[in-house]
C-alpha cells in the first residue's frame, strides 16, 4: 500500500469515542479502587523509604498531598471519558498517572506502564472528534478522523500481546511448565478444579503452551474481520479466567478486554453508541456535523508517531546489551510485556560494618520497608544494591565513619533449588 495514500485514508471518528469512553471510565475505577483499599496509605505513605526508577530519583510521594495527586488522577480520568476539556484532561492523566507509578518501583505492574503509553498516545489522538461533552459545547463535530489514528491504538495492544508471547518461548514455560505449574497447584481450594484438575501435569503444560500462542496470535485474529468475534470471546475468556485464577494482577485483564474493542468496524462502535446516547439524540443530532478532522500539524504528529513506536519495537530487547540470564538478573526485565513469566523468591539480609572500629551489626528491614517492599526487594538485584546504598547513607548520618553494607542473599528462581544471589563479600 501506498505510504501516501494510507495517511491519508479516514474512518468514523466513533472508534476514537468508544475507546476514550471505555478508558476513561475504567481508569475512574481504578483510582477509586485503589483509594477504597487504604493501598495510597498502605503503599506511599507508611513507608519510610521508597524505591526509584534511574533517573526518577526525584519523583516521591507527598505525604498527604499525594492523595491530592490521585484525586487529580481521577478528575482527569472522568473528563477523558466524557470528553470535556479533552486535550488538557488527558495531559494531566499522563501525568498524574506516570507520576503516581513512578513513586515506588515496588509497585511496578506491566499494565501501568500501558496505561502511561496509552494516555501519552491520546494526547495527539482527536478521541473528542464526536460524542462528547466538547463538541456539544463547541456545536461541531466531526464525522471522520484519519485512519492511523486508530490503528495507533490497535498496534499499541499488538505489540503487548506479540511481545508477550515471544517471551513465553523459553524452556521454562514451554517445557517445565514454569511458573504455571506453581500457581495452579496452588489453587487447590479451588471447587472442583483445584485438588483435581490443576495438580495434573498435562494441565500445566497445556496452559503454558495454549498462554503462549494465544499471545502471538490473537492479535492477528482480532486484525482480521470474519475471526474478530472468535477472537474478542477467545480475549474475554481468556482474561476473566487470569482475573479469577490470579486475582493480584489487578485491572490487567479488564485494560485488555476494554482495549481490544478497538479492533471491531467503525460501524459497530457506531451502533453501539447511538444506542447508548439514544437519551440524548436529540440534542447530540443538532450538533453540526463536520466532515473530516485535519491536524495543524500533521507531519510533526506524524514524526512523533514514528519515533514511539520504534521505541516500543525496540526497547524490549535492550535485555541482550546486558550479560548473564535475564530472569536471574532482570536486566532489562521491566517495561518488556514479560507478564507473569517468574516466581522468585528470596531472603537477603545486610550487614553493617564501621571500618573505622570494624564493629559490625545486621540490619532488622522492618525498619526501613513495609512487608511488601522487604519481599520485593529480596530478590531483585537494583532493589537490593539501591536499598544497600540507603542503609549506607543513613548510618554514615547517624554516628557510624566510613560505613560497609554487605549482603547475604539467597534466591529461588521457578522452582529450582535456592542459590547464592550476591557475593557476601563485596
Amino acid at each position: 500500500m501506498n505510504i501516501y495514500r494510507y495517511l491519508n485514508k479516514k474512518q468514523d471518528s466513533s472508534s476514537l469515542a468508544i475507546f476514550r469512553l471505555g478508558f476513561g471510565f475504567l481508569m475512574l475505577y481504578s483510582v477509586i479502587r485503589i483509594w477504597s483499599k487504604g493501598w495510597i496509605e498502605s503503599l506511599y505513605l507508611q513507608p519510610s523509604f521508597h524505591f526509584s526508577y534511574l533517573g526518577f530519583e526525584w519523583v516521591k510521594p507527598i505525604d498527604n498531598y499525594t492523595y491530592l495527586i490521585f484525586l487529580v488522577c481521577a478528575i482527569s480520568s472522568f473528563f477523558v471519558a466524557i470528553g470535556y476539556k479533552y486535550r488538557y484532561s488527558v495531559i494531566l492523566l499522563f501525568l498524574s498517572f506516570t507520576y503516581i507509578e513512578l513513586m515506588d518501583k515496588t509497585t511496578y505492574l506491566n499494565h501501568y506502564y500501558l496505561v502511561s503509553l496509552i494516555s501519552f498516545l491520546m494526547i495527539f489522538l482527536p478521541a473528542n472528534a464526536s460524542y462528547s461533552l466538547d463538541s456539544f459545547i463547541r456545536n461541531k463535530s466531526f464525522k471522520l478522523i484519519p485512519k492511523w489514528n486508530v490503528d495507533a491504538l490497535k498496534l499499541m495492544i499488538c505489540i503487548v500481546y506479540f511481545y508477550a508471547g515471544i517471551a513465553k518461548i523459553n524452556s521454562d514455560w514451554l517445557l517445565e511448565a514454569q511458573p504455571l505449574k506453581i500457581w495452579l497447584t496452588s489453587k487447590y481450594d479451588l471447587p472442583i478444579l483445584g485438588n483435581t484438575i490443576f495438580q495434573m501435569d498435562w494441565i500445566h503444560i497445556f496452559f503454558s503452551w495454549s498462554g503462549m500462542f494465544y499471545d502471538l496470535l490473537i492479535a492477528f485474529i482480532l486484525l482480521n474481520k470474519k475471526t474478530r468475534p472468535f477472537g474478542f470471546i477467545l480475549v474475554v475468556l481468556f482474561h476473566f479466567m487470569t482475573a479469577i485464577l490470579f486475582p493480584s494482577i489487578g485491572m490487567f485483564p479488564y485494560i485488555m478486554i476494554t482495549c481490544s474493542i478497538i479492533f471491531f468496524e467503525p460501524e459497530t462502535h457506531k451502533k453501539i453508541l447511538d444506542r447508548t446516547f439514544a437519551i440524548i439524540k436529540n440534542p447530540l443530532n443538532k450538533i453540526k456535523s463536520i466532515k473530516v478532522y485535519n491536524y495543524r500539524n500533521t507531519k510533526v504528529v506524524q514524526t512523533l508517531m514514528i519515533v514511539f513506536f520504534s521505541i516500543q519495537l525496540l526497547f524490549p530487547f535492550r535485555y541482550f546489551l546486558y550479560p548473564g540470564e535475564l530472569f536471574w538478573n532482570e536486566q532489562g526485565y521491566r517495561f518488556s510485556w514479560r507478564v507473569m513469566l517468574i516466581e522468585k523468591k528470596g531472603f537477603t539480609e545486610f550487614k553493617v560494618v564501621d571500618s573505622k572500629t570494624s564493629e559490625s551489626f545486621y540490619v532488622t528491614n522492618d525498619k526501613f520497608l513495609t512487608e511488601f517492599q522487604e519481599r520485593q526487594m529480596s530478590f531483585q538485584p537494583d532493589f537490593i544494591l539501591e536499598y544497600a546504598h540507603y542503609i549506607g547513607d543513613y548510618y554514615n548520618k547517624n554516628g557510624l565513619n566510613n560505613v560497609q553494607v554487605y549482603a547475604e542473599s539467597f534466591v529461588t528462581l521457578n522452582g529450582r533449588l535456592s542459590k547464592r544471589f550476591i557475593d557476601p563479600n563485596c
